[in-house]
């Protein structure tokens, strides 16, 4: 099985996203933490601007895709949807990444 790497930034554009992030965040960090196989999930503001690093890691393809299937239905992922995440994934085969 090959771990699973999600780096990045969340970006918002004005302060009603920010707003949001900040509302959300706490809650959608703690579940991700608590799931199967999430080895490593920060997400933290760079300096005072509107900018998150989010760094993920899951032990395998499973885990990170059940998180992602998660975080679709979450109350974080239907807040936050049109907040621009610019992200590289590394560990997902070509078909798994689809």
């Amino acid at each position: 099985m090959t771990e699973v790497r999600l780096t990045g930034q969340l970006v918002c554009s004005d302060a009603a996203e920010q707003a949001l992030v900040v509302k959300f965040l706490p809650e959608h960090i703690a579940l991700t933490r608590a799931e199967p196989g999430c080895l490593h999930f920060e997400v933290t503001r760079i300096g005072d601007s509107r900018t998150w690093r989010v760094e993920e890691r899951f032990t395998d393809a499973s885990a990170f895709t059940a998180h992602q299937a998660r975080v679709a239905t979450s109350e974080w992922g239907r807040a936050t949807q049109a907040i621009t995440r610019d992200y590289t994934v590394e560990g997902l085969s070509p078909q798994q990444a689809n």
